[in-house]
Order: structure tokens, then sequence, then C-alpha cells
């Protein structure tokens, strides 16, 4: 059943608390106030629409008309509101984690630091809540535009240059790619609205679908599929809360969300098996999921290995979605949830160990874990979610990918999955190795290292929680998750 409720849009403008953050800028408590107020006020409004959701019906909000068979809508469904959830909760947690990094290093800009993380919180929202392809499209620039101030938050000459190569494959991707395909399509189906199992059907002559479909893949650059990857890892010259939540959560999600929404809401399933189109898309996601794995291995930047990391856990999604199977499906909507968790974790272990010593680089790193008990502790929860082991929520969601790729009957893609978690595991599990059981040289430490500040290092700990309860209780994930699969193939 469809419900008319102004509550979608309610969710994005909260974020208009950018405005009262902007006018607080002398006097940093406040504005974090304001901050920890419309966070808080996004993460409810979105929370409420969860029982009518889960009830079966669709939450829908048209803000305005703009061609034929076009309109301006807000549309919640089931994995809409699974990625709203994740994000807007995350915005929460990584408020706090703020506070403590960018006070603990004396960071310059902070007003204009929380201004865009607001304003990109506010996009992010809209994409996951977008009924048609232009609304998402619209959210999706509007992101990359907010984010760009984040990515060059540092204004120095590498800051600079990673903020060029951002703009120019995420915009160069959107405008050069998504959007002749999204015209292409307007054009044949003269809709752009998203519909449960495809709009397409045979309105397109089979020579143009796979041009097509790949225009939208590599075009949705945030989703880090390769050769469209080589900005994120630029990305992490950005103060690590931006790396944890907009690339981390996010920005990359958003990338993948679509890619999904492509492949489910333009394309379906159905459309896709009949011309086998799935398995060229798992077959690009599996290059991107090995090669990245392979690369995370070699960086010795802390950062820049989850950069890589992250790479192929995108790409698990997008595996997810082209298998095109029920438990395929549920493994990636899931994943976006269990490897969000698990990847903030990290990242926000990178930015406490840097507050707290300056270090960047896992070679120095050794011993560590005696000095910092509490933060490497999350690491390897966060390391443990991320590789797929129990007892963490990204065992679930690997499982449900692998259970997918068996009911397609792609036991190569099976391979790929466990070749990677090795790979996941052979990248991470050393680092903790190293923290823990490693002696460093006493001089290195001696009255230096300490855990980083509360405020770092209470949302690591809340993460890293959260990481180990969704393996026993994945739910409302699992559940939404479900719900959108059912609707996508039905029953």
């Amino acid at each position: 059943m469809l419900i008319e409720s102004i509550r979608p849009f309610l969710a994005i403008l909260v974020s208009m608390a950018a405005i009262p953050i902007l006018l607080s800028s002398r006097k940093p408590d406040v504005r974090e106030v304001w901050t920890f107020a419309a966070a808080l006020v996004k993460f409810g409004i979105i929370a409420s629409m969860l029982p009518a959701v889960l009830a079966g019906n669709t939450i829908t909000y048209t803000l305005v008309p703009l061609f034929a068979g076009i309109d301006f809508r807000l549309e919640v469904d089931a994995f809409g509101l699974l990625f709203a959830l994740v994000s807007s909760f995350l915005w929460i947690v990584t408020s706090a984690y703020s506070i403590g990094y960018m006070r603990g290093l004396d960071e310059h800009s902070q007003t204009r630091y929380y201004c865009f993380f607001a304003a990109a919180l506010s996009s992010t929202v809209g994409v996951a809540f977008s009924a048609n392809l232009l609304t998402l499209y619209l959210f999706y620039e509007i992101l990359s535009l907010s984010t760009y101030p984040l990515v060059t938050h540092h204004q120095d000459r590498e800051a600079r240059s990673s903020g060029r190569k951002y703009l120019l494959y995420i915009l160069g991707g959107s405008i050069g790619l998504v959007l002749p395909a999204m015209i292409g399509v307007y054009a044949v189906t003269g809709t752009l609205d998203f519909v449960p199992g495809g709009m397409l059907n045979d309105r397109i002559p089979t020579v143009y679908l796979l041009p097509l479909l790949l225009m939208f893949i590599f075009g949705f650059s945030k989703a880090g599929i390769m050769p469209m990857h080589a900005w994120l890892p630029a990305a992490m010259v950005a103060p690590t809360p931006v790396s944890a939540l907009l690339h981390a959560v996010a920005v990359v999600k958003v990338g993948a969300f679509c890619v999904f929404r492509v492949i489910t809401g333009v394309f379906g399933p159905g459309l896709l098996q009949v011309h086998d189109f799935g398995t060229i898309i798992c077959a690009i996601a599996s290059f991107t999921i090995i090669i990245s794995s392979l690369i995370a291995l070699s960086q010795d930047s802390l950062k820049r290995r989850l950069a890589f990391s992250t790479l192929g856990q995108l790409s698990y999604i997008v595996l997810g979605a082209a298998l095109l199977t029920r438990a395929g499906m549920t493994g990636g909507m899931l994943h976006i949830a269990m490897h969000a968790f698990g990847k903030i974790t990290l990242f926000f272990c990178a930015g406490a160990i840097f507050v707290a010593t300056g270090i960047k680089n896992i070679s120095e790193m050794v011993g560590i874990g005696k000095q910092m008990p509490v933060t490497m502790t999350a690491f390897l929860i966060g390391a443990l979610s991320v590789i797929g082991l129990p007892p963490c929520g990204g065992f679930i969601s690997k499982w449900h990918l692998a259970i997918g790729t068996i009911e397609a009957g792609q036991l190569i893609f099976l391979a790929v999955l466990l070749v990677s978690s090795l790979l996941n595991a052979a990248y991470f599990l050393p680092i903790v190795y190293r923290a823990f059981f490693c002696a460093a040289d006493a001089s290195l430490f001696e009255n230096r290292i300490k855990e980083a500040p509360r405020w770092c290092l209470a949302p690591l700990v809340v993460t890293a929680i959260v990481s180990v309860v969704l393996f026993f209780y994945p739910q409302p994930f699992l559940r939404l998750s479900r719900l959108a699969v059912g609707s996508i193939l039905g029953g």
C-alpha cells in the first residue's frame, strides 16, 4: 500500500541545520550541539518509518512535477530505508568522533567541515529515498559537490590534486556516462520511475542493452568498479572522520546503491538473465574484488590499505545484485550495513592511532596494541567483520552471498568470495599480530602512547559492539533485505 507522507522530505531537510552550524562558528560547543541535534532528529524521522515499511507499505512524497512522466519524487521502500538507517545512525556516531579528532588535532575550518558534512548526509538520504533515476541523479551530484570541500579540507597541494582527481572521476563518470544513458532510457520508455523487476523489458534493441548497462555500471563511479576507482585511494587525504563516514559509508555506498537500483529497478533480473548480462557484471565485480585485495596487501599506509579493501567490499554488493538470486541479492543488500559498521570501526581506529601517536604506517605499529588495547581490540573486531568471520555481522552477509553463488550455479564466483576472504585476512590479521604479539623498541613508545581522547574512543567501541551484535541479531536489516528482494523477484 502507498502512504503519502512528508516524512521522507523532512528527513532530507533536517540537515539544513548546516545554517545554524554556520551561524555558531564562534561557539564550537553550540555548533556541535546543532550537529548532534540534526543527526538525532534525522535518525528519529527515518526510524519512525520503519514499522510502516516492515508492514509492506511504501511511503511516497512528490515535491514537484518536472517533465512528462517524471516527478521530483521521493519513495521509501525496504531497500532505501535500510541504507538510510545505516547512514543516519552512523552520522550520529561520526559526529561524536569528529569532536575528538578535529579538536584533538586542532584542525582548521571546523565550521565549514561540519556544514558540508550535514549537506552530504542530506543528499545521501535523498539518494536512498529517490523514486526515479532523475531524482537519484540530482542527489548523487549534490553529494559529489558537497563532499569535494571535505576531500580538500587540508587545502595543501596534495589535497587539491586529490580533489581534482575526485571530481574528474565522480563528475566525469556521472555526466559523461550516466546522464546520456538516462536520457536514452527516457527516450525509449517515457519514464524514469524505478519498477520492481525493471522497466525496460523488450523496449530497447538487444544490441544497445549491454553498452547501456555498462554506462550505468561505470558511470556511477562512486561504486569504485575498476577502472573507475582511482579517486577513492586519492580521497584518503581527507580527515579520518570524512574517510570513515563518506568513504566507508555514504559516498561509496551511494555508488553501490545506485548500481543495485539500476540492476533491479531499470533493467530487472528477468532481462539480465535472458541475455546472461548478470554473469558479465559478476565477472567485472570479481576482477575488482581480487585485484583490489592484492593491491591492499602491498600498502603500508593504513588508510590506503583500508581504501583498497573498500574497493573490493563494494564489489561484493554489486556481485550480490548481479547474481540475480534471492540469497545473492539479500547478501548484497545486507553487506551495505554489515560492511559499514566493520569498515567505519577500522577507519575510526586508524584515526585514533593518528591522534594519539601521529603514526600513519602499518610498519610503525609494532607493539601498539599493548599501549592502545581498546583501539586495537576494536580494530580486530572490525577486521573480523570485513573478513566475514564469526562472531561479527560480516559473516551473515557473506554467507548469503556464498549461498547466492550456489543458487546461481556460479561456483567460480564462490571461489572468488573464498579467495578474497583469505586475502582480507592476509592484509588485516598481520596488523593485529604486530600490534599485540611483536615487541617494539621501548624508546619508540616511552611516555608517548596512550589511548585517544574519549570522543575518539567511545564511537569506535560503539561500532565494534554493533558489529558483534549484528551477528546474533541481524534484524531489522535482514528483514528489510528480504522484503526488498521479495518485491523485486516476487514472493
